[in-house]
C-alpha cells in the first residue's frame, strides 16, 4: 500500500510510484522529465513521501467492500428473518425496511423450502405491501416513467407474477390500495396484448363492478371506470364485460342521484357504453328489457350511443325506445344548440333514420330548417 501513492512535498500533488519510475519500463523521471506530471511544476528535487491520508481511505473503502461481500455470502436463518419480520411490524423505520426486503430475498432464493416458510408465515403479504409502500406508484411518480411500455413488460413478464400481486392486492385492499391498484393497471394496458392478459386475470373484472356501486367511494368508482375504458377495446374484453352486467351497472350509475351528479362519472360510464354499443350482444343490453338504458342515455344527450344503435345498427327496438321517451324532441333541441359539426352529424343521420321510421310525424321534416317543428 505505501508504494501506491506517494505525495510530492514540493507540488502537493498525489501520483501512482509506478507511473513516475515503474520497475520495467521508465516512463516519466527515468525519461528526463523534472516537472510534475498533473500540475506541471517544476519539481526541485524528486523525494516523494506516502500520502498516508489516501492510503487510509483506501483502507477503509476496501475493508467495508470485504465487510459486505462477507455479509451477503450467506443467507439469513429462519429463526433471523423471523425475529426480522416480527421486528418489523413494530419498528417503521425506512432503512430497516430496505434492510429487511433485503434479508427476505436473499433468504428466499436460497431454497424452495425458505419460499414455504415465508409464504407459511402469517400476514407475510400484507408485511410486503408494508415494505414496499405501494404509494410510491402513485400518479405523481408514474408520470415520471417515460417508457411505458418497458415498464408494462416488466409486470407483465411471464413467470414473476407481479400482475397476480397486484390483483389480490385490488380483491383485498382498502379504498385507497384499490385505487392506486386499479391506477397502476390502466398505466400498464399499452397496447392489446397487455389488455387481455389483464382482463382476463381470473376475479378482476368481477371485482371491478362490484366497486362501481352507488355505496362505492366515487374516487374508486371513477378509478374502476378509467381503467374499464381503458382495456374495452379488444372485443373478447367487452364481451367480458358485458356478461359481467357492467352495462346494468352502468345505467344505475347514470340514474343513482349520488354518482349522475358527478360530471366525469357520467362521462366515463356513456363513453364505456359507447364502447360496448360497437357488438350485437352490446346493443342487445342497451335497448333490451324495459330499454331503461337506452331511455338513460337519451336523457343524458349521449348522441353517440344512440346514434351507434339507431343509425348505424337500425336496431328496431332502440328506434322504439327513442321514440317513447320524447327522443326525437331531444335531438331537434340538441341541433339548435351550438354542438360540434360531428355530433351535428350524427344528428341529422338520427333525423332521417326516425323519418323513415315514423313518417307521420316527421314526413314534413326538412333537416336543413332551423326551427323546432311542433309535435
Amino acid at each position: 500500500m505505501s508504494h501506491l501513492s506517494r505525495r510530492h512535498e514540493i507540488s502537493g500533488e498525489s501520483l501512482h510510484r509506478r507511473y513516475l519510475r515503474p520497475r520495467q519500463h521508465p516512463r516519466w523521471l527515468d525519461g528526463g522529465n523534472n516537472t510534475c506530471p498533473a500540475a506541471m511544476q517544476i519539481l526541485h528535487n524528486k523525494d516523494f513521501t506516502p500520502n498516508r491520508t489516501l492510503q487510509r481511505l483506501i483502507e477503509i473503502w476496501s475493508d467495508s467492500v470485504h465487510r459486505r461481500a462477507c455479509a451477503e455470502s450467506a443467507a439469513p436463518t429462519r429463526n433471523e428473518i423471523a425475529d426480522a419480520i416480527d421486528r418489523v411490524k413494530i419498528e417503521k423505520e425506512e432503512r430497516y425496511d430496505r434492510e429487511i426486503l433485503s434479508n427476505i430475498l436473499r433468504f428466499a432464493r436460497e431454497s424452495g423450502d425458505n419460499r414455504a416458510f415465508l409464504a407459511g408465515k402469517d400476514d407475510f403479504v400484507r408485511l410486503l405491501v408494508d415494505l414496499i409502500d405501494f404509494s410510491k406508484l402513485s400518479p405523481s411518480i408514474r408520470t415520471k416513467i417515460s417508457d411505458r411500455r418497458r415498464f408494462s413488460n416488466l409486470i407483465l413478464k411471464p413467470g414473476r407474477e407481479l400482475l397476480t400481486v397486484i390483483v389480490s392486492l385490488f380483491q383485498t385492499g382498502n379504498v385507497e390500495l384499490k385505487i392506486d391498484c386499479a391506477g397502476l393497471l390502466e398505466f400498464i394496458t399499452v397496447d392489446g396484448e397487455s389488455k387481455l392478459l389483464i382482463a382476463e386475470r381470473d376475479g378482476l373484472v368481477t371485482e371491478l363492478t362490484k366497486s362501481m356501486n352507488g355505496d362505492s367511494d366515487p374516487r374508486l368508482i371513477e378509478a374502476s371506470l378509467s381503467f374499464l375504458i381503458a382495456i374495452s377495446s379488444p372485443k373478447r374484453v367487452k364481451l367480458d364485460l358485458i356478461r359481467e352486467k357492467v352495462i346494468t351497472n352502468l345505467t344505475k350509475l347514470l340514474t343513482d342521484d349520488a354518482t349522475a351528479s358527478s360530471v366525469s362519472v357520467t362521462e366515463k360510464c356513456l363513453k364505456l357504453l359507447e364502447s360496448l354499443a360497437s357488438t350485437k350482444e352490446g346493443r342487445l343490453v342497451i335497448y333490451g328489457g324495459d330499454g331503461e338504458c337506452l331511455k338513460t342515455v337519451v336523457k343524458k344527450h349521449a348522441v353517440t350511443v344512440v346514434w351507434s344503435v339507431c343509425y348505424l345498427f337500425k336496431e328496431e327496438k332502440a328506434l322504439e325506445a327513442v321514440m317513447s321517451t320524447n327522443g326525437v324532441t331531444k335531438i331537434l333541441l340538441l341541433l339548435q344548440s351550438n354542438c360540434s359539426a360531428a355530433v351535428r352529424r350524427m344528428l341529422t343521420d338520427l333525423l332521417k333514420v326516425f323519418k323513415v321510421y315514423s313518417r307521420s310525424c316527421l314526413a314534413a321534416y326538412d333537416t336543413r330548417t332551423t326551427h323546432i317543428m311542433p309535435f
